[in-house]
């Protein structure tokens, strides 16, 4: 029923729109043909002949060059020049005297140190435990030690400490100094019960040095 109802619509349209262009065919083959003018002639030259472009050049004048008198050298002071003398220094200071070399009795010649007590050279700074770091207070150990006749610390034992974890860390370091031996009538000779304290200064977020715990 549809299939039919568009063939009743569009058969009319389609047969007004083929008569249209049958029509307009028709009056554009009735026109008589009419030619074109034809184009004038184009000439082209293939090698063209270049002008010589003139180069334009400043004319410029230099002036000649005045001539520089350069000036005099400043004048020379004159030196007095000194004599050369003609007569010897012992004529005129007097003679040297002669004088004879003390002789040293080797046998009771000694060179003697006075006496000293023991004195610290190098010192080994502790290493901080890492417990003891992440603590909110610094601390410190003291120590007694004997010192050799080379000058090396022995028999090192801690007395006073602010906590257990800097004992270990504290005598690795006094271990490691280095002291001038106590001297007694020339002699280097041992040295017993010197003290010493030994901190670990922890420090903020500010650079401030953290205070110590608390009954120390």
């Amino acid at each position: 029923m549809k299939n039919a109802i568009r063939w009743i619509i569009f058969t009319p349209i389609a047969a007004f729109l083929t008569v249209l262009i049958f029509i307009g065919m028709r009056a554009l083959i009735s026109k008589e043909f009419q030619p074109q003018d034809k184009s004038e002639n184009l000439s082209f030259e293939i090698n063209p002949k270049v002008e010589d472009v003139k180069v334009i050049e400043r004319e410029t004048q230099i002036d000649q060059v005045k001539k520089v008198i350069t000036p005099p050298p400043p004048p020379q002071i004159e030196r007095a020049k000194a004599d050369k003398p003609t007569e010897k220094i012992a004529s005129i200071e007097g003679a040297i005297p002669e004088f004879e070399t003390p002789k040293i009795d080797k046998a009771n010649f000694k060179i003697t140190v006075s006496d000293r007590d023991a004195q610290p050279l190098v010192r080994i700074p502790p290493i901080m435990p890492p417990r003891f770091m992440q603590g909110d207070n610094s601390g410190y150990c003291t120590v007694r030690f004997d010192v050799s006749p080379e000058g090396q610390p022995f028999n090192v034992q801690t007395m006073t400490c602010t906590s257990s974890q800097l004992k270990n860390a504290t005598v690795k370091s006094v271990q490691k100094w280095k002291y001038n031996p106590k001297i007694v009538d020339g002699r280097s000779v041992s040295r017993t019960g010197v003290e010493s304290k030994v901190r670990f200064d922890l420090a903020d977020e500010r650079g401030n040095v953290l205070p110590m715990p608390r009954g120390y």
